[in-house]
C-alpha cells in the first residue's frame, strides 16, 4: 500500500530506578525498552502504531498505511506538507567515563544510603532518595532514505529532606542529572547537597512569611530558568500556537521582552535535554526564541513548521510515541550584571530562590511559581529569609520588566510533561531582576 511518508523509530535500552524512604529501601526496578513506533501520512491523515515485534517491522508499517489512507477516507483532512530537511543528520555513540552498568547494584545502594544520611540532619524527620539511570538507543529510518541512530546514557539522584516542629513541615530538595554516567557523582558533591537539603527544611522553620505585593524582585537561576522553561518555552511550542493556545501567536517580530532578554533553546548543548537529531530525523540546532527581546521563532516539528514556512528540529517523543513540537535545553542568555551588583540595583525587595513547581496558562499568558525560600533584601543586604513564597503575574508584562541580567549561567534538570508524554529537559538562567513582580504567600 502507498502512502506520502513513513518513518520508523526503533528503541532499545533500559531503565533502572532506586528508591529509599526514610532509610529503606521501598524500590529497585529494572525495565527494559525494546520497541518501535512506526508512523504513514496519506494526505491530511496520520497512522501511527507501535509494536514490540522488531523481527516484522513490515506488518507494522503496512498497518499504519492502512490505517492513515482509512483515517484519510473517512475523515480527510487538509494536507499535511513537511517541512523539508535541508541537511542530513549524522549518527552518533555516546561514550561515557563511567559506566553505570559496571557498577554493582549494591555500591549505589550505598551511595544512596549515604546521601540519606548526610541529608539527616538534627530537625530533619522524614528523607527520600531517589537514583536513577537509563540507556537507549535510537535508530530511525524514513521512506525518504533516512538511516540514522544514536545513543545515549543519563544519571542522576535526587534528595528531598522534610523537617517539623510538630506543627509545621518544611521541605528542602536537591537534585542533579546529566546526560553522562557514573562519573556525575565525581562531577557533583552529592553528599554536600543532601546536607544542604537538610539545612534549608530546617531553617524554613523558622522563616517568615512573606508580605504580599507587587514588588521589585530578583530571581535565581532556577526560578528564572523555570520562568522561562513554563511561561516562555511552552508558549513557543508551534503546536499550541497553531490551537490558538499561546500568547505569543502571532508575535513574531514584536518587542515582547526587554532589550536585556535573549532566549535560546539549544539540544546540541550536554544538558539533560540534549540529542544529536530529534524524533524526525532532523539534525539539532540552536532556536533563538527571543533576541534582546523580540520574538523570533516558534519550536516546531516538520508539520508545524511546513504550515508556518519555517524547519522542524523540535519534534520529540517520549519513547515510541508520536512526537509532538517540544522543548530541550531552553534558557536566558547570560547578561553584563554580577550577582552584587543586581543586589545593588534591587536595593529593597525580595530575592527568590529556588522552584516548587506552579502552574501557567499559555494561552491567557498568566503565571504563579512557588519558589523555594526567599529572602528580604534591604539597601542591597540579603537579610531574613522568607517561607512559602509565591511569584505571580502576566507573561508579557515580566518579560518587559526585567531590567538587569545576570553574568552566572546554570542549568537545572529534570522531565517535561506534555499530552502525556515525560521527556528528559533542562532549563537555565542567570540571576534576573524584575522591577515589579506580584510576590506572596504560597502555603
Amino acid at each position: 500500500m502507498q502512502c506520502d511518508f513513513y518513518d520508523i523509530r526503533i528503541l532499545s535500552g533500559y531503565s533502572t530506578a532506586i528508591i529509599l524512604d526514610n532509610g529503606k529501601i521501598e524500590e529497585i526496578s529494572n525495565s527494559i525498552l525494546k520497541s518501535a513506533g512506526i508512523r504513514a501520512l496519506t494526505g491530511g491523515s496520520w497512522g501511527f502504531v507501535t509494536t514490540d515485534n522488531l523481527t516484522d517491522l513490515d506488518s507494522g508499517l503496512e498497518s499504519a498505511k492502512e490505517l492513515s489512507a482509512s483515517i484519510n477516507r473517512t475523515v480527510p483532512g487538509e494536507e499535511v506538507h513537511l517541512a523539508p530537511i535541508r541537511e542530513k543528520a549524522i549518527s552518533t555513540e555516546h561514550s561515557v567515563k563511567e559506566d553505570p552498568r559496571n557498577v554493582p547494584i549494591e555500591e549505589k545502594i550505598e551511595l544512596i544510603r549515604d546521601i540519606e544520611q548526610h541529608a539527616r540532619i538534627d530537625g530533619v524527620t522524614s528523607t527520600t532518595v531517589v537514583y536513577s539511570e537509563s540507556y537507549a538507543r535510537v535508530q530511525y529510518q524514513s521512506s525518504e532514505g533516512l538511516d540514522l541512530e544514536y545513543d545515549t546514557f543519563r544519571t542522576g539522584f535526587g534528595v528531598n529532606a522534610v523537617a517539623s516542629d510538630g506543627t509545621t513541615h518544611e521541605s528542602g530538595r536537591k537534585s542533579r542529572f546529566g546526560v553522562c554516567g557514573y562519573e556525575l557523582f565525581k562531577q557533583y558533591d552529592a553528599l554536600a547537597l543532601a546536607e544542604e537539603a537538610g539545612a534549608i527544611a530546617t531553617k524554613l522553620l523558622h522563616a517568615c512569611q512573606p508580605e504580599g505585593g507587587a514588588m521589585p524582585c530578583v530571581l535565581d537561576n532556577e526560578l528564572a530558568g523555570v520562568f522561562i522553561h513554563e511561561a516562555v518555552g511552552h508558549a513557543a511550542e508551534a503546536d499550541l500556537v497553531l490551537e490558538n493556545s499561546s500568547i505569543l501567536a502571532g508575535r513574531i517580530g514584536e518587542q515582547i521582552a526587554s532589550q536585556y532578554v535573549t532566549v535560546y533553546d539549544d539540544p546540541t548543548l550536554h544538558e539533560y535535554g540534549h540529542y544529536p537529531f530529534d524524533s524526525e530525523g532532523v539534525p539539532a540546532k540552536q532556536t533563538t526564541l527571543i533576541d534582546c527581546g523580540v520574538l523570533s521563532s516558534y519550536l516546531h516539528s516538520r508539520e508545524t513548521a511546513g504550515r508556518l514556512g519555517w524547519d522542524g528540529g523540535n519534534a520529540r517523543a517520549e519513547g515510541c510515541n508520536i512526537p509532538i513540537p517540544r522543548m530541550s535545553n531552553t534558557f536566558i542568555a547570560n547578561g553584563d550584571w554580577s550577582f552584587e551588583e543586581i543586589l545593588e540595583e534591587l536595593q529593597n525587595g525580595i530575592y527568590l530562590k529556588g522552584s516548587r513547581g506552579g502552574q501557567v496558562n499559555t494561552g491567557e499568558g498568566i503565571f504563579q511559581f512557588n519558589s523555594e525560600l526567599g529572602f528580604v533584601v534591604r539597601n542591597g543586604e540579603i537579610c531574613e529569609m522568607l517561607r512559602n513564597v509565591s511569584l505571580s503575574g502576566q507573561t508579557l508584562e515580566i518579560l518587559k520588566n526585567i531590567t538587569a541580567v545576570g553574568n552566572d549561567l546554570t542549568f537545572h534538570s529534570g522531565r517535561c510533561g506534555k499530552n502525556g508524554q515525560t521527556v528528559p529537559v533542562s532549563d537555565g538562567s542567570p540571576h534576573i531582576l524584575v522591577s515589579r513582580a506580584v510576590v506572596g504567600g504560597s502555603g
